[in-house]
């Protein structure tokens, strides 16, 4: 567990995840300590401060740190987070914790070291190829081989000796584009509830068990008296219990669900998509059943967020003796209050019971939600009953729980058991050695164990996926880490917005949505104005522009209150919006000779242009680019000059985007959030810089959020008004107040009508 910063120092348990060079995944414990911007790794607890650490690496404005979800590894279940530095594909480690909570800290600890390294923003632009520069921790290493005679010759083959040694556990490729987002990845969000001044849709109809009920009225419908034949219906109460532990009980799929979920008869895992997603199959009350995909996070304030929604699935087809019912959309949302001692916990359910008799489906239906609904009350008094000490799948008495499996699977494990003995015999004997050797490296790949390729067995008391045993299911291993395990997350944060794009081009493992997108050919015409304005906004696939007052920003006392403003108005205009599918990236849309810049650029004319080209990859990529226009001369401007102007890792730091779904259904909003965040700290972006504009190209493809987001967005598309406003950060009382760059609302885009190119 680790202990919480102090004077910028956070230190304590962890697990390196690494492979075996047969493919499987293997952990080992350490102690870690992170001091003044580095991050340093022991074998035991140092008991001094003088003590040398095995290896260490520097938190330099290149690292990236990204969550990866709950992992079940070798029969114990970690809370994965990775580093990996953006210009070197294979300077990346791999680590999990015990505890959501204490991952959490970590890398909040991790992202904060990283943001003290960044450049000074009055750099003049500086563009470094991934392909020839070496991140600062690789020139570290190559100073201090460099040093020895003997080792002269290294300094060529270096590179080339990582390369090899990452190799040896899977490849690189395109890993470094394949990024999580997830729930901690996108730590500079401010520490707000919402950067977005919106009105709720929920209406309070009644009060029970403790539990006060609303439902999600209609916008016509202001005093929430109409009732759909599907209702959306919440639940919210206050429950004794910290949110941790209320998120490990409602993931449980044991014997302890028995003891509140009086709807829930039996549950099984039928695929583990990822750290955050999975596929379930749930028998419960009135002989129906449910397929569904469960999605999870963790929000910065300690908030946790499970998403439900119906999917379809070739493993689990409609069973003799059950209805299969469909969830629309469901979940839970646990909000800490009274310093985290209690939770502020919302059931959320819209269900289709499907009843055969018409004359039943309104009444009934609500009723059974309702009444599902209330296992919030259940929960409560069973926290209440136990103090706190809430039972979960996690508990040693649950561990023991045996698990009939095949006779060859039982046969592998004991070859595992025996292989783990054989290399543990010298493994801490090699892992010395290597030490002796290693001790000078900077790098991320450093912190690796060179020599623990071993099968580890878990400790008695130590952490198991008991959830994941008792329904027979082990997560498969991939050959290549990067691509398996670098996957979720964070949905509330404005760059995972973006990623909910990602539907256009979603890839079907197995499952599938309800509802399917179409295509069709479009021609091309200019670039800047393939998609049409509509001031109005009741044009379906348009855009127009936002209202800034929608928008907080940061006040001009924001250092001294923390307080957030309403936006006033925008510093650009905008000016026309593309939305297209190709089959392959497009980049750099502003040098384009048809483009609307290159055509003010043709006349003369001292207009400068930002252009935010959101890039959505797949089989036929998507692309959502958005033009302003700056009338006013850029140096009148300092801080915009100075992002125009400044290299990339400054201007990663410092553009934010906030969006907002004015129209959707609940779990949208739910997935996309309304709080600002810095997109460059989590997506990969790529900044081209031209006479008269600066565009800024987000790749997309540079994240595996989890299938889940995706899924849960799929074939919502054209139902959503999405709005959107850009920002750049004011980091000091100077760049206060903070003004928009601009807004755009996207009203019911349609993947049909995107424009060929």
């Amino acid at each position: 567990m680790g202990v919480p910063p102090n004077d910028g120092k956070m230190e304590g348990w962890l697990f390196i995840i690494r492979s075996h060079r047969f493919g499987l995944q293997f952990s080992r414990r350490r102690y870690f300590i992170l001091q003044e911007n580095y991050l340093r790794c022991y074998k035991t607890m140092p008991i001094s401060q003088e003590e040398e650490p095995l290896r260490s690496a520097k938190m330099d404005s290149y690292i990236r740190i990204t969550d990866n979800g709950r992992e079940s590894i070798n029969r114990k279940v970690f809370f994965i987070f990775a580093l990996y530095n953006i210009l070197n594909e294979n300077d990346h480690l791999k680590l999990g914790a015990s505890g959501s909570e204490d991952a959490g800290r970590w890398i909040r600890s991790l992202q904060n070291a990283v943001l003290k390294e960044c450049p000074n923003p009055e750099k003049e632009f500086m563009s470094f190829s991934k392909k020839n520069w070496l991140p600062s921790s690789y020139r570290l290493v190559l100073a201090i081989l460099t040093q020895s005679p003997l080792l002269w010759s290294v300094e060529i083959s270096f590179h080339t000796i990582i390369q090899g040694c990452f190799n040896r556990f899977g490849s690189a490729k395109r890993a470094h584009r394949q990024r999580s987002i997830d729930y901690y990845s996108l730590l500079h969000n401010e520490a707000v509830t919402s950067d977005v001044i919106a009105p709720s849709p929920w209406k309070i109809f009644g009060c029970q068990n403790g539990l006060r009920l609303f439902k999600e009225a209609k916008d016509w419908d202001s005093r929430g008296r109409h009732w759909d034949n599907h209702p959306a219906i919440m639940a919210v109460g206050v429950l004794n219990g910290t949110p941790e532990a209320i998120f490990h009980t409602l993931m449980s799929l044991g014997a302890s669900r028995s003891e509140w979920d009086f709807c829930f008869y039996r549950g099984s895992v039928v695929e583990h998509l990822d750290g955050h997603t999975d596929i379930l199959h749930a028998k419960g009350m009135m002989r129906r059943d449910f397929l569904l995909r469960r999605y999870w996070r963790r929000e910065e304030d300690g908030t946790y967020v499970i998403l439900y929604h119906s999917v379809i699935h070739k493993k689990c087809p409609p069973q003799n003796g059950y209805v299969r019912a469909c969830l629309k959309s469901g979940g839970y949302v646990i909000t800490p209050v009274n310093k985290g001692r209690e939770s502020l916990v919302k059931h959320m359910l819209a269900v289709n019971w499907k009843f055969w008799k018409v004359y039943l489906r309104q009444p009934s239906g609500r009723s059974i939600t309702i009444r599902m609904l209330e296992r919030l009350a259940a929960l409560r008094e069973m926290f209440q009953a136990k103090a706190g000490n809430y039972p979960s799948d996690f508990s040693s008495a649950d561990s023991e729980v045996k698990i009939m499996l095949p006779q060859d699977e039982v046969e592998d494990i004991k070859a595992e058991d025996k292989s783990q003995q054989k290399f543990e015999l010298n493994a801490d004997l090699e892992e010395d050695e290597a030490e002796k050797t290693t001790s000078g490296r900077r790098s991320l790949m450093s912190l690796n164990d060179a020599s623990d390729e071993f099968f580890d067995v878990p400790d008695s008391g130590e952490v198991i996926a008991f959830d994941h045993l008792e329904n027979g299911w082990f997560p498969e291993v991939s050959q290549e880490w990067p691509a398996s395990n670098m996957s979720q997350p964070r949905l509330s944060s404005a760059a995972v917005f973006v990623k909910k794009l990602h539907d256009l081009a979603v890839q079907k493992k197995g499952y599938m949505d309800f509802q399917e997108l179409a295509k069709e050919e479009n021609v091309v015409t200019s670039f800047g104005n393939t998609l049409q304005k509509d001031s109005a906004c009741s044009l379906p696939c348009s855009w127009a522009t936002a209202d800034p007052t929608t928008f907080l920003i940061r006040g001009e006392n924001y250092f001294k209150d923390n307080l957030k403003i309403k936006a006033t108005g925008t510093l650009m205009q905008m000016v026309g919006a593309d939305w297209l599918r190709s089959d392959r990236r497009e980049d750099d849309l502003g040098s384009r000779a048809e483009s609307i810049v290159q055509k003010f650029a043709a006349q003369g004319r001292p207009e400068f242009f930002f252009i935010v080209n959101i890039q959505v990859p797949g089989v036929t990529q998507h692309t959502l680019a958005l033009y302003y226009m700056l009338k006013t001369p850029l140096e009148e401007t300092p801080l915009l000059h100075s992002f125009v102007n400044g290299d990339d890792a400054f201007r990663n730091s410092r553009f934010k985007l906030i969006p907002y779904i004015s129209k959707g259904s609940w779990i949208v909003k739910q997935s996309v959030g309304k709080k600002a965040c810095l997109v460059g700290q989590a997506l990969e972006m790529n900044y081209f810089r031209g006479k008269n504009y600066l565009e800024l190209d987000i790749d997309v493809g540079s994240s595996t959020v989890a299938r889940g987001v995706v899924s849960l967005v799929l074939g919502y598309l054209n139902h959503l008004v999405i709005e959107m406003a850009f920002v750049i950060q004011g980091n000091t009382e100077e760049e206060l107040p903070e003004v928009l760059l601009g807004t755009c609302r996207l009203n019911n885009l349609d993947a049909s009508k995107s424009v060929l190119v």
